[in-house]
């Protein structure tokens, strides 16, 4: 069991020599336990890789004598210490850990002096390179395989891998130079979720690119099984050695099934890694009869158009930056990307009274910093098509289908309703296909207040048609009047004082917060609004730390305050 330990003996009946060793996962939470597996790797000329768990063989003294990793389906930093490799201390720690594993499929990253004793335990190799070899136990490639092969093709074909994260200018330009050179081009798209963008969002991306044939991607192509440096840009022995397990398994297995001859790279003048990686495959695929084409990278005023100039504009809260180094096509992704930094830079700030934070779960027991971080992650899907939404229909479709799985990513607790209410309005409003530039405050706001008030009256059933939207109050009242103290006093607080604290006090101080009038009452909630005036007229955060340890005993939690910061934090990075 993982946690415990056991007698290799209880895994290979009648292995008396086994007797005194034994099997134990190690606490790699632990830096005493984790410092040990890293000298004992280093000893063996390996270097410690994350991995979800690790398991070793020990002696009575509890000498580590062999060991392996696993991280998602793949075994590594596999090891056995040199005075004891003749004792076959590999095969009964590897079948433990498939034992585990509940009968999925594994995959093996590991030296090729231990091929042998994989193959004997049903792995078959993938790819190899002079110094790793890449082995997987099931038929996981040999049916991604089937499924390349019967993609349609015709004449000459050719190939881009592309990560696309996000789709620029600059990768469009890649795929429309090839697409001059070959009869049919296959796109792979990195299927590894650790990137700025999910795969899903990635892969839309690139449906809209015209002309291509575009593939599912798989864990067989730039993965963590592959290449996992690529996705922390290191450039180092360990990389250079998965660089030619990956171009080798591109080689002999994808390639052939999609009967391509020419793979077509974009020019990499500024990461070191990725021009090595378009290097080694100028090396290694002539010999399997395919050429490497480099492509010069586009350029805009001189300046290298690239994914991590957009990524670092987004992060930066900088749309019209982002938006002139992608399609139009893009803009909607990069719109969510800016509403999931808004509510994440919401739910980052300390100290917001009675709110959660990564400092406090402020007055709430139902919640907590990581289940708000599961909200965010669980509505995130919905958000581009919100800036896509095409009607009033459509877009309360999304934002119930949203708040639905919010609420069972949460279990039932609701995080993030009131933001999926006012971003998607917002969404809606700034949306656009097509769109270049985002418009004038001016006309955001009269987008929202049309939007809105389309939206509002489809809340309402027939026998509610003698509402007026003189008589809504909350937040549906400052979506009927266009947000519109956001405009006037919050939006200019915050690009004045760039202080998320602030511009929550002044937010509290004005807004009529249902939250806290449903928690606490009328009359306790107008003195909320003073108080928190108050503050912020003689602002110390010593007065704001005495606030919220007062709110959270008295259980006040203006979390409509909480949904209007985040749409302050959006609309800054936006207009």
């Amino acid at each position: 069991m993982a946690g415990g330990t056991g007698s290799i003996g209880m895994l290979a009946e009648g292995m008396e020599q086994y007797k005194d060793y034994h099997i134990a996962e190690m606490p790699l939470g632990t830096p005493f336990f984790r410092a040990q597996v890293e000298r004992f790797l280093g000893d063996n000329a390996l270097a410690f890789e994350e991995v979800d768990s690790y398991f070793v063989v020990t002696d009575g003294e509890g000498a580590i004598l062999s060991g392996a990793g696993i991280k998602g389906d793949v075994i590594k930093c596999v090891a056995v210490a040199e005075e004891h490799r003749s004792e076959g201390l590999m095969a009964p720690l590897i079948s433990h850990i498939i034992g585990l594993q509940g009968g999925r499929n594994l995959k093996v990253f590991t030296k090729p002096e231990y091929r042998t004793v994989f193959e004997s335990l049903g792995f078959h190799l993938l790819a190899e390179a002079p110094k790793a070899i890449l082995l997987e136990n099931g038929g996981g490639l040999e049916a991604y395989v089937r499924y390349l092969a019967a993609l349609p093709r015709k004449g000459v074909c050719g190939v881009v891998v592309m990560n696309a994260n996000p789709f620029t200018l600059g990768h469009r330009h890649l795929l429309e130079v090839a697409l001059k050179q070959v009869d049919t081009l296959f796109v792979l798209p990195v299927k590894e979720d650790v990137s700025f963008f999910p795969y899903a969002e990635r892969r839309s991306m690139l449906e809209a690119v015209p002309g291509v044939v575009l593939a599912e991607g798989s864990a067989y192509q730039i993965s963590a099984a592959t290449f996992p440096t690529y996705f922390l840009k290191d450039l180092s022995e360990a990389s250079e050695t998965q660089m030619q397990l990956d171009i080798d398994l591109f080689a002999r297995q994808i390639a052939p099934a999609l009967g391509v001859s020419v793979r077509f790279v974009g020019e990499e003048p500024e990461d070191a890694l990725t021009s090595r990686y378009n290097s080694l495959m100028a090396q290694m695929l002539p010999s399997f009869g395919i050429s490497t084409v480099v492509v010069p990278r586009l350029r805009l005023d001189g300046v290298v158009v690239s994914a991590s100039r957009v990524r670092r504009a987004l992060l930066e809260g900088h749309f019209a930056d982002a938006a002139r180094l992608t399609p139009g096509s893009v803009h909607p992704y990069l719109l969510s990307a800016l509403a999931v930094r808004a509510l994440r830079m919401e739910l980052d700030t300390p100290l917001k009274p009675g709110l959660v934070g990564p400092d406090s779960s402020g007055a709430h027991h139902d919640m907590d910093y990581g289940l708000m971080q599961r909200g965010i992650a669980a509505i995130r899907p919905y958000l581009s098509r919100m800036a896509c939404a095409e009607t009033a229909e459509q877009l309360v479709d999304l934002g119930l289908a949203a708040e639905k799985e919010m609420l069972s990513a949460t279990l039932g607790v609701n995080t993030h309703r009131g933001a999926i209410f006012c971003l998607g309005i917002a969404l809606a409003a700034a949306g656009g296909r097509e769109m270049e530039t985002l418009h004038s405050e001016d006309v955001m706001q009269n987008n929202v207040r049309q939007i809105a008030e389309v939206v509002l009256r489809k809340q309402f059933s027939d026998s509610e048609l003698h509402f007026t939207l003189e008589n809504l109050h909350g937040a549906r009242a400052l979506a009927a009047e266009a947000y519109a103290p956001l405009f006037r006093d919050w939006l200019p607080l915050y690009r004045q004082t760039r202080s998320p604290q602030r511009t929550l006090l002044r937010i509290m101080s004005t807004l009529e917060d249902t939250c806290v009038l449903h928690r606490v009452g009328a009359v306790r909630a107008q003195r909320v609004r003073e108080e928190a005036a108050a503050l912020l007229d003689n602002y110390s955060e010593e007065g704001l730390k005495q606030l919220c340890i007062r709110y959270a005993r008295e259980g006040i939690s203006p979390g409509g305050a909480a949904d209007m910061l985040a749409l302050t934090i959006f609309i800054d990075s936006i207009l």
